[in-house]
């Protein structure tokens, strides 16, 4: 044996001589036992007399990838192969390692070798078809995990990643049982319950994918992946303050943890709390600037703090990002809508449409954008054609919708009015809605708030003639009352504002708790209704500082019609009336952003309808004259310019002929009547519940003698 094939190494303090061979399965031990040091330091001594010895140029690669050097790993088992380039081993890590370093074409080239080297070679198999994964050609990754899974019938990585694929495939049923079969076989694989709560996730089963992402914690408590997956299925369950805990602990696991920062910004997006969403979105692009999914969420932010401009942007480059991204496509479709750009809106609901067929809520956000005109509109044949399919609860009911909307547009009643009444069916049965206690408040207002109140408490308040509160029924003309408004000089248009719901909810009993509307009006002194008002037109001023007069057009101020007048008695107050049995048709016709839980049920709407009329009129009872004007919406659309004159005349407004051209007047506008008032007057929406009238059984029934 000459002088290179015999090596010098240390064992507790005493030199020994070794073969090569020895040499290298020492240097194997040492690695296997995680002693990389004296791993790498056989190694390189045999390189330095053998520098092209293929087997310590491969071993000492896999230490330089244990060690995080994946470059220089790659290099060592380039100059291994150029010595033995048909050895199965070297061919399959090479093309894990080109993966791993985002060269998923160069680990294709190096997996098919190793497999033409090793046909049975089950990792090799399996790598590539993770190679494939990353390219998205899931069809030959498929290919290559079913001949993994030939090879090796038990392999459970290969089956959880078969299920990957099938998921991105949007097979998501064949998906979940794949994710299963790994589970059988390796009932502790943290992976494959990570996976199975995302396909379920998508399966719309959110309490499930809770439940396997907590497994997925229990096997591999660490799991960051499954931690922040966990926030968003508590998210998917509105059960916020869960979402936002283990947003926490996620964050624990890893304080530079950008999704869970970007989750947690979702979180609060959904809760409508702007601030501390702008807080956590931008902590995430500071860490993770370029991530399409946190910039689209950063849109949603915006939208939600009523700037669609700026949403726009961010939607923008949330595409430029991720050009196959549905989701910002339709989220900018929604603010084109509400800019009036409804061109760039259908656009833009007709990409991601395009992108992604599934995504069934802009469906819905399509249909209300456009005018079908023809019984084989491309759009309503794919909505029917998939309602005919086997569909979970959420995606038949928004079809449903945009199915009903589209066939009342071809005035093909008979077949819209059937697709409303299952979509509503199906979103009541998602809504905790408590009847007796929203009638409940009705009374309660009626009987706390009485004349002698009113009398009583009078005299004081805020005076700010700033605010014009429009209020009414949903779907009553609240939306073009404000308009109209809005299109004078005089007036900025602030939309549905939850200020005031804000200020009630804020006001607390003399010793610190909670004090409910309407008890606490019969016990406030003067000073106490006046910091209401105060409180309230300071929190207008964030919605528009130079404004001399702003519109609120929160339908359900109603509630606070007293308190308004208490309060803040240089406030002006519209009620927009239409008739009953339309106003309820319109409601029941939308599925609504915010929860109008009232309306997704003939019956339990009739009966809110009737409340609401009684408790105006206590409010014309109770309230002097003139305390608010009413305004008939079939009125406006008979004579417009007279029912201008005469909003304008109560609110101390001079005429603009202006505000006749209300429907040019460029402005946000975020109702479900966005698209109407960009349009001149018609009178369609007058008597249009005659077409369903069949179908309105429960509704009229309740409502009585206010069905006419």
């Amino acid at each position: 044996m000459n002088k290179a094939q015999r090596m010098a190494t240390e064992t507790s303090g005493t030199k020994q001589r070794m073969s090569l061979k020895q040499a290298i399965k020492a240097a194997g031990a040492h690695a296997q036992a995680g002693r990389l040091v004296q791993a790498e330091g056989i190694l390189r001594q045999i390189l330095q007399q053998r520098p092209n010895d293929a087997e310590a140029l491969h071993q000492l690669a896999i230490i330089a990838y244990q060690s995080g050097k994946m470059p220089f790993a790659v290099q060592l088992i380039e100059r291994a192969l150029t010595v033995a380039p048909d050895v199965h081993l070297y061919q399959a890590n090479i093309a894990e390692m080109y993966r791993r370093i985002g060269q998923p074409q160069k680990a294709i080239e190096h997996g098919r070798k190793a497999i033409g080297l090793k046909p049975d070679g089950a990792d090799a198999h399996n790598n590539l078809g993770i190679a494939y994964f990353d390219i998205g050609d899931y069809e030959s990754a498929l290919t290559c995990y079913d001949n993994a899974i030939a090879a090796r019938t038990r392999f459970a990585e290969a089956i959880s990643n078969r299920g990957n694929a099938l998921r991105h495939l949007r097979r998501f049923d064949e998906a979940e049982a794949e994710y299963r079969r790994a589970l059988t076989i390796n009932p502790t694989y943290a992976e494959a319950f990570n996976n199975l709560g995302s396909v379920l996730r998508d399966l719309e089963r959110p309490a499930e994918a809770e439940q396997a992402y907590k497994r997925a914690l229990t096997a591999k408590p660490h799991y960051l992946e499954a931690a922040n997956n966990l926030i968003l299925a508590l998210k998917d369950l509105e059960r916020y303050d869960e979402a936002l805990a283990a947003a926490q602990a996620a964050l624990k696991l890893h304080p530079q943890n950008a999704d869970a920062f970007a989750y947690m910004g979702a979180v609060y997006v959904d809760q409508k709390k702007i601030e501390p969403a702008f807080e956590a979105l931008k902590k995430s692009l500071a860490i993770a600037p370029n991530k399409a999914e946190t910039v689209n969420m950063l849109g949603r932010a915006f939208f939600e703090a009523g700037l669609p401009a700026k949403a726009i942007e961010a939607y923008r480059r949330a595409i430029a990002l991720k050009p196959d991204f549905a989701d910002p496509y339709n989220n900018m479709g929604n603010a084109l809508k509400e800019m009036g750009k409804f061109d760039e809106a259908l656009m833009a609901f007709e990409t991601c449409l395009a992108i992604n067929p599934d995504l069934v809520g802009a469906y819905v956000n399509l249909c209300d954008t456009k005018k079908f005109r023809s019984r084989d509109d491309k759009h309503l044949s794919v909505i029917e054609a998939t309602l005919a399919k086997p569909l979970s609860d959420e995606r038949r009911m928004q079809l449903s919708f945009a199915a009903g909307k589209a066939f009342d547009d071809l005035k093909l009643y008979d077949l819209g009015f059937p697709h409303l009444i299952t979509g509503n069916a199906l979103k009541r049965k998602t809504i905790a809605y408590d009847e007796a206690a929203v009638l409940g408040y009705f009374e309660r207002i009626r009987n706390c708030v009485t004349e002698d109140v009113i009398r009583a408490r009078s005299g004081g308040g805020f005076a700010s003639a700033k605010p014009i509160f429009v209020l009414g029924m949903p779907r009553s003309g609240t939306t073009l009352v404000e308009q109209i408004l809005a299109s004078h000089s005089g007036v900025a248009g602030g939309g549905e504002l939850k200020d005031l719901n804000d200020t009630v909810n804020s006001v607390h009993s003399r010793d610190g708790t909670s004090a409910p509307h309407p008890e606490f009006i019969s016990v406030l002194s003067p000073d106490e209704l006046a910091k209401i008002g105060a409180a309230y037109v300071n929190k207008l001023a964030r919605h528009a500082p130079a404004a001399a007069r702003l519109t609120d057009k929160m339908p359900s101020n109603f509630y606070f019609l007293g308190l308004i007048h208490l309060a803040l008695p240089g406030a002006k107050i519209i009620h927009t009336m239409r008739n009953p049995v339309d106003t309820c048709v319109s409601c029941f016709s939308k599925l609504f952003a915010g929860e109008q839980s009232q309306t997704y049920d003939l019956g339990e709407l009739g009966r809110y309808y009737r409340a609401y009329h009684d408790l105006m009129a206590h409010w014309r009872a109770v309230l002097p004259a003139g305390a608010f004007l009413d305004v008939q919406y079939e009125d406006v659309v008979a004579d417009t310019e007279g029912q201008a004159r005469r909003l304008l005349d109560f609110c101390d407004l001079g005429w603009e002929p202006g505000v006749l051209d209300f429907h040019r007047t460029e402005r946000p506008v975020r109702t479900a009547s966005s698209s109407q008032v960009r349009k001149p007057i018609y009178n369609s929406s007058v008597e249009r519940w005659r077409h369903y009238e069949k179908f309105l059984g429960p509704l009229l029934t309740e409502l009585g003698p206010l069905a006419k």
